[in-house]
């Protein structure tokens, strides 16, 4: 078992910045790819990045690339998204996730967070 839970959301203007994090514990944090979906209401649960047990490979939606950044800091078991250039489409809450490969299918992780509201006003 691993239990995942997320910090750092909140509200921000269009164009701000935040910086998600997401705390591991339970099983060995490193032998979990691990990623960030989000869900708007009215909406499926989507893909936003994902990133490789070590750290070396790491996946973007085409919507966050080049705004969002995903990193792990296996030391401390932690899991980060930095969010800039933020949009009011990114209004969303958001959920990190555990499983054993870097994938975009939600259906295909085994451990979630309980989420953190994300609202950007325009």
């Amino acid at each position: 078992q691993v239990q995942l839970v997320e910090s750092g959301g909140g509200w921000v203007q269009a164009g701000g910045s935040l910086r998600l994090s997401c705390a591991a514990s339970g099983r060995t944090f490193s032998g979990y790819a691990m990623g960030w979906f989000r869900q708007a209401p009215g909406k499926e649960r989507e893909f936003v990045a994902a990133i490789s047990r070590s750290g070396g490979g790491t996946d973007y939606a085409d919507s966050v690339k080049g705004r969002f950044v995903i990193s792990r800091d296996n030391a401390k078991n932690t899991v980060s998204l930095q969010m800039n250039s933020l949009k009011p489409e990114d209004t969303a809450v958001y959920y990190c996730a555990a499983n054993s490969m870097v994938t975009r299918s939600a259906k295909l992780y085994n451990y979630w967070g309980q989420g953190t509201q994300v609202t950007v006003s325009s």
